[in-house]
């Protein structure tokens, strides 16, 4: 799924109407109290540090942490953010991690940020000549080679709005597909 703020966001509505798996990279940092001027100074100096010697910015949750909103703390108390770490294998029917523990799996909600590190996908064969993906759909978030890959985040959602909007219809689209809507 991914650690940052928008896949939060759509782990909370998707865990609402059916079972969830939250997968992340590395563990997710949280992060109590108010996100004040002082918190913001520091972590704009932490990505200003970066970029000027030379390195890619790291994505802002790990700059910022997740904050522990009202909707954190209950997807807490609902055990939803009960976080495994990234699978090694995409199954035919889900997934597996490298200790051969297995999962089925209708739906990978794919939650990038807003730099796309889509090697992992690289096995689906879904990148053109050119290194692009071809997307379709309501907003562009599905993948025109396999239909049930959704992208939000990627090409026009990569902003905040354009992720929020683009969540909604690739949740509404996989809604229909599995016939839960």
């Amino acid at each position: 799924m991914g650690a940052g703020i928008s896949a939060i966001q759509l782990l909370d509505e998707v865990s609402r109407v059916t079972t969830t798996t939250w997968v992340t990279r590395r563990e997710p940092e949280f992060r109590d109290g108010p996100f004040d001027e002082k918190v913001g100074r520091a972590a704009v100096a932490i990505v200003e540090d970066r970029v000027r010697r030379g390195l890619p910015p790291a994505s802002v949750v790990s700059v910022t942490g997740i904050p522990v909103t009202p909707a954190v703390a209950a997807m807490r108390a609902r055990g939803v953010l009960t976080r495994r770490p990234m699978f090694s294998e995409i199954t035919e029917d889900g997934v597996r991690w490298s200790d051969g523990t297995a999962l089925r799996a209708d739906v990978i909600l794919w939650c990038t940020g807003f730099r796309s590190s889509l090697d992992h996908l690289a096995p689906l064969m879904l990148r053109q000549p050119g290194g692009g993906i071809v997307m379709t759909g309501r907003l562009a978030t599905q993948v025109a080679k396999d239909p049930r890959v959704h992208l939000v985040g990627y090409g026009p959602s990569a902003s905040t709005i354009g992720a929020n909007r683009a969540g909604r219809a690739a949740v509404e689209a996989l809604m229909a597909f599995l016939e839960l809507g």
